[in-house]
């Protein structure tokens, strides 16, 4: 018999703006009904101390769930507040630089778009994932898109593992299960009224 598939990971990553006295709370409820392998604080703003209290505060919420917590770019953040790694969004530029920076530790994720190419040169240069998409056209960007195609393949030559993100829906959950080590869930379900509805009806192919 052949051996089943394990079925890929979740990711969460935060909104790129929420409100302190009310997301830690949203965040708890989420992280405890299902599994999550991973969170990503990614905010969009540029203010220090706004970023550093959501690092605290969502690091305290997903290590008391044995959730490791990685920050978008801001590295030298990981070691002050207590996280786990780093996200790198410029694809392989700084992969070698922040795997010299932080030892073997730490976790150093990087974003590829759709760039196989830039997925291989990050993988090499120590990165521990490496991130494509958005999965869905229609996304703001460059208009590129990371097609079912890019997941086949890097699934079956490449050992680093993949995380699908951006524009997810169940349709593509479905189609990318097989060929994916995580889903990178984020705006997909912190705009609806209730995250863990949205986030269950997401993914409800791999239940």
């Amino acid at each position: 018999m052949a051996d089943t598939p394990e079925q890929p990971q979740l990711y969460l990553i935060t909104p790129p703006e929420f409100d302190l006295l009310d997301f830690p709370a949203t965040l708890a409820r989420v992280l405890d009904a299902r599994d999550i392998a991973c969170l990503r604080l990614s905010m969009a703003t540029r203010d220090e101390d706004k970023i550093a209290r959501a690092a605290d505060a969502c690091r305290e919420v997903a290590h008391a769930r044995d959730v490791p917590i990685v920050i978008d770019s801001h590295w030298m953040m990981v070691e002050r507040h207590g996280l786990d790694g780093v996200h790198l969004s410029d694809g392989a530029r700084s992969v070698r630089k922040m795997r010299k920076e932080f030892g073997p530790d730490p976790v150093v994720g990087a974003f590829c778009g759709a760039s196989s190419h830039d997925g291989m040169t990050a993988g090499e240069a120590g990165a521990d994932y490496i991130a494509f998409g958005p999965v869905s056209a229609g996304l703001t960007g460059s208009g590129e898109t990371a097609e079912a195609d890019l997941f086949q393949w890097w699934s079956e030559m490449i050992e680093v593992p993949v995380v699908a993100e951006g524009g997810l829906t169940p349709e593509l959950v479905e189609t990318l299960a097989d060929r994916t080590d995580f889903f990178g869930i984020g705006e997909e379900i912190w705009a609806d009224d209730d995250p863990v509805g949205a986030l269950s009806a997401l993914v409800a192919a791999l239940d």
